[in-house]
């Protein structure tokens, strides 16, 4: 029996009118979906990054809860709250991953750059990619396709693309000596010389395993286990490529512009097509460090250098934010991300431009971009911050 003392002194007999059972299990749901939310939003408020879809069912005079959170300290929270509100409920809440899954709750990306989509289906809006060797959480499978969940913490669905692991397997292709790929694009052969079959297209980002070298080229293994080799003037050991690797204003400018250029694609993050935030994340992971996905996530990283365009303020690799400003009634919307490069302009890709390309904020500038500067909201500083931001060095996958 449902014990609960706040659905309301009406419901008393002998007050002024008596709740039916409908109307009282009624009261009870909408009392149960206000903690739940309370929950949410401590617990797993982006759905990006943090899975907690939670409802309040009743069937006669017992009230179930159904769905699925990939977050049991949330579940753990959301119960004690109802414990302690003396509800007396029957917990139908699948923590993720899901038990269908066995052991293999891990994968590893084995194509150069793979969809990831916010439904299961092909007409799904691209959310993001991954990219070859890239470690992915599997969350639960529906038909061929597969909830994961990236580093960055990003939650969507894949279709094939991964080979999935058991945590044994992972920990062993981790522990093998790799080999990144360092040029925007290019390919694995078959063989040590030039001009022949190629094994797989490769772009900026790409791990393999490394098996051996010769003067030119390393030897390596893609993580579904074809043989391949990469060019050594392309590639570089993963593990002195890491060490090395530092953002500075010089590198990822640099690396800004490696970019130029390339299409306008929602939802990209590789050298084949980038969003705006998608470029931004492409070009500090080249240089060491992992940003929040969407340009919404990345403005809450780093440290805030302006928010009044005052512009003389701002160091090459700052990123500028834009969008729509709060008002009394509505919230600030983040819509647009790019990067400063100095000389009173900004490298970005926008999306009515279908490519990477320089914007100045200069109006005797060819490249003046009155409709991003009317929209300007905010610059960050990612160099040399650790505020939400990961060090590819100091990472720890899953």
């Amino acid at each position: 029996m449902i014990k609960k003392i706040t659905a309301s002194i009406l419901c008393s007999i002998g007050l002024l009118y008596a709740c039916s059972p409908q109307e009282q299990a009624d009261n009870h749901l909408e009392a149960l979906g206000t903690t739940i939310e309370e929950v949410k939003a401590q617990y797993a408020p982006d759905k990006r990054v943090a899975l907690f879809e939670v409802e309040p069912i009743s069937y006669s005079d017992t009230l179930v809860l159904k769905g699925e959170t990939d977050q049991p300290v949330a579940k753990k929270a959301l119960l004690a709250q109802l414990a302690n509100q003396n509800y007396q409920v029957i917990d139908s809440i699948n923590t993720l991953p899901d038990a269908s899954l066995g052991e293999d709750t891990l994968g590893v990306v084995y194509i150069s750059a793979a969809n990831i989509r916010s439904q299961p289906r092909h007409s799904g809006e691209l959310a993001t990619q991954a990219t070859m060797g890239m470690p992915l959480k599997i969350l639960k499978k529906e038909g061929d396709w597969h909830l994961v969940q990236t580093p960055d913490q990003y939650i969507s669905w894949m279709q094939g693309s991964f080979v999935p692991m058991n945590k044994a397997e992972y920990e062993a292709w981790q522990a093998k000596d790799k080999v990144i790929f360092t040029e925007m694009t290019g390919y694995a052969y078959a063989q040590p010389v030039k001009n022949t079959t190629t094994i797989s297209d490769l772009v900026a980002g790409n791990v393999m395993e490394l098996v051996d070298e010769t003067p030119f080229s390393y030897e390596v293994r893609l993580p579904d286990g074809r043989p391949a080799y990469v060019r050594k003037n392309e590639s570089a050991p993963f593990d002195e490529w890491v060490a090395e690797a530092e953002a500075t204003e010089s590198t990822v400018v640099n690396t800004a512009f490696k970019l130029m250029g390339v299409p306008y694609l929602w939802g990209g993050t590789s050298a084949k097509g980038v969003d705006c935030s998608g470029f931004t994340k492409t070009i500090y992971f080249m240089n060491g460090k992992i940003l929040p996905r969407d340009a919404s996530q990345q403005v809450f990283a780093g440290e805030l250098v302006d928010e009044d365009k005052n512009f003389e303020e701002l160091r090459p690799g700052d990123l500028l934010f834009f969008g729509r400003a709060a008002t009394d009634s509505t919230r600030e919307r983040v819509t647009h991300v790019g990067m400063w490069i100095g000389d009173q302009q900004f490298i970005h890709s926008p999306g009515m431009e279908a490519m990477v390309k320089v914007s100045s904020i200069d109006p005797e500038s060819e490249y003046y971009d009155e409709f991003n500067l009317n929209r300007y909201l905010r610059s960050k500083r990612i160099i040399n911050s650790q505020q939400d931001i990961i060090a590819l060095r100091e990472v720890k996958l899953f």
